[in-house]
């Protein structure tokens, strides 16, 4: 049902509405406008969905409310913590029996909540989980609200940073995240600059232009893993449709338009894309442009399993090490294009995307 079919008000998830189609929901209930602006200070700003808690609004008012609309549709169903208690996860359920994983990370200067835009991914990529069981359905903007809402209370701590780059390919539900970027954004809420989230994709071209245009504030990280078609192709389908060069090109014209440094994601795994050759070859491609490459050392358990489903070279199976990744940066650096190497958060808590969902969906 859409968001804002009233037929059968009862199910209208206040999440997924706008500030605006949320005034207009009101107004056919006889509330005045500004009933808008409280309960979106109560939804995004203070988190709270239970109408009950709302007790600057009325009680006529909250009694209405709780018989034609929600504001909830995730439960906790599990959460992990890392041992240094910097990172933790958190399994989700959904009202249609699925589950999504969010990764709430603790940083000295600021927290950072990476959250899931699908229940599982179409994309195929060989060394990551979440897509393993397949698509099942695209998350609506309520849900995805909720995953930040719901971690943030879980860790006891506000998110400054919202990553989505958790299980789903963001640019494959654009819709829906466009709409939960907006609501969370809103200045009547949370009022989270956009600035603030970062959007990964595999390389959806259409997608990455559709980004800059209609949400230009948004950064844009894009996952590359190699430099060139012939090896992107053993381990992200997606590569048949985008190749290398077309996704490094739609990505120049994002930053054209947009002025925002764009992120090249690099996960190096030994023996498959970590030599010097293929650093020479990635900083040859990305030359001349204003980006950075965050080298990512690969986390076993995304690939554990995979193997068996995948004719990919068996020696792509664990990731590199410490002097090889510092050695792809150097080669990078020497060339003009900067790098860094991603520091490793939650292993012990298997936080790369769609571990701990795996052992619930199948």
């Amino acid at each position: 049902m859409s968001a804002l079919n009233t037929a059968n008000t009862k199910n209208t998830n206040l999440y997924d509405l706008s500030f605006e189609e949320l005034t207009a929901f009101l107004a056919g209930q006889g509330e005045r406008p500004f009933r808008a602006r409280q309960l979106y200070s109560w939804l995004y700003g203070k988190g709270e969905g239970s109408f009950a808690a709302m007790t600057d609004i009325p009680a006529a008012s909250r009694a209405r409310l709780s018989e034609t609309a929600r504001a909830d549709g995730l439960f906790l169903a599990e959460s992990l913590a890392s041992a240094d208690d910097s990172t933790a996860k958190y399994l989700f359920g959904t009202d249609d029996s699925h589950y999504i994983e969010t990764v709430f990370m603790k940083y000295k200067d600021r927290n950072s909540v990476c959250i899931s835009t699908q229940v599982g991914c179409r994309m195929g990529c060989k060394f990551c989980a979440s897509g393993r069981l397949g698509l099942k359905r695209g998350l609506a903007p309520a849900e995805m609200a909720l995953e930040v809402i719901l971690s943030e209370k879980a860790a006891g701590a506000l998110a400054k940073n919202i990553v989505l780059m958790g299980i789903g390919e963001p640019l494959d539900n654009f819709d829906a995240v466009k709409k939960f970027i907006e609501n969370f954004t809103d200045d009547h809420g949370r009022d989270l600059s956009r600035r603030a989230i970062t959007l990964s994709t595999c390389g959806l071209v259409p997608g990455i232009r559709r980004l800059a245009s209609e949400l230009p504030q948004v950064n844009l990280a894009v996952s590359l893993h190699a430099p060139n078609d012939a090896l992107r192709r053993e381990i992200m389908p997606v590569t048949k449709r985008y190749g290398v060069a077309e996704i490094v090109e739609a990505t120049r014209q994002h930053y054209e338009t947009t002025h925002r440094r764009s992120t090249f994601e690099y996960t190096l795994i030994d023996g498959f894309n970590d030599s010097p050759a293929h650093a020479r070859e990635l900083a040859a491609l990305l030359r001349g442009m204003n980006c950075l490459v965050n080298l990512i050392p690969l986390n076993s358990g995304g690939y554990r399993g995979a193997r068996e489903q995948s004719s990919t070279n068996s020696s792509v199976h664990r990731g590199s090490g410490a002097e090889t990744a510092q050695r792809f940066r150097d080669i990078l650096g020497d060339r003009g294009v900067p790098a860094t190497i991603r520091k490793s958060l939650g292993s012990d808590i298997e936080a790369a995307c769609g571990q701990l969902r795996l052992r619930y969906e199948s």
